[in-house]
């Protein structure tokens, strides 16, 4: 590949990270706001840049391997940093929205509750239950939805690493004949390679669990 390539792709990198940077200010604005259902446009566009982030640096990996420099590898190191800390950020982010939501649905409901006690103080006690039960339901769906955004953080992260490793292994092997030492550290690469796949695969077993949970308790 030639040099040109490599700075598109640079270029292309540094232009997703910038337009993540200003869609996850304004998102950070509606936190402090009223909620108005804007909410999900935004998160959709966020959601579509970190994919298109993801896919530029799978081909900036992909060019590293192919034969790149050291320097070319840190630079590279770099924005897969920057698009794990994006995306662990709008996980959090996302998550306390979550909660601000559900915190101000269950107030409504509380206070719909007191309105109905107040105009029928002599409701059949059933109806207060099922009350009750809708809140107790509420609060629940709340909790598993900050669980899940914790699991996809953690899931994305792990992903992330298993890419990078994945790249280094490719960029070792192409030495390794000639430097019989560095066998002794592919291997150990290898071995931590299988680890971060058998925890990732237990992420996403758990995450798949959980989301199950989650629509049964709806």
């Amino acid at each position: 590949m030639e040099a040109s390539s490599w700075d598109a792709l640079r270029k292309q990198a540094r232009r997703l990270e910038a337009q993540l940077d200003d869609q996850m200010s304004a998102y950070r604005k509606l936190i402090s706001m009223k909620s108005d259902g804007s909410e999900n446009d935004i998160e959709s566009d966020i959601e579509r840049s970190l994919k298109q982030l993801q896919q530029v640096n799978s081909q900036m990996q992909t060019w590293v391997s192919s034969g790149g420099s050291e320097v070319l590898s840190h630079t590279l190191t770099r924005h897969m940093e920057i698009l794990q800390d994006l995306t662990q950020e709008f996980y959090r982010l996302r998550s306390s929205l979550r909660a601000k939501q559900q915190h101000a649905s269950l107030l409504d409901l509380r206070d719909f509750d007191r309105a109905k006690f107040d105009v029928e103080e002599g409701a059949d006690s059933s109806d207060q239950a099922l009350l009750k039960e809708q809140a107790a339901i509420g609060r629940s769906t709340g909790q598993m939805d900050n669980v899940i955004s914790q699991a996809q953080a953690t899931l994305g992260t792990l992903m992330l690493q298993r890419s990078t490793f994945g790249g280094i292994t490719t960029k070792i092997s192409n030495v390794s004949s000639r430097l019989p030492t560095i066998n002794q550290i592919l291997s150990s690469i290898k071995r931590k390679k299988s680890m971060d796949t058998i925890i990732l695969s237990l992420v996403a077993s758990v995450c798949a669990f959980l989301i199950f949970i989650y629509w049964m308790s709806k």
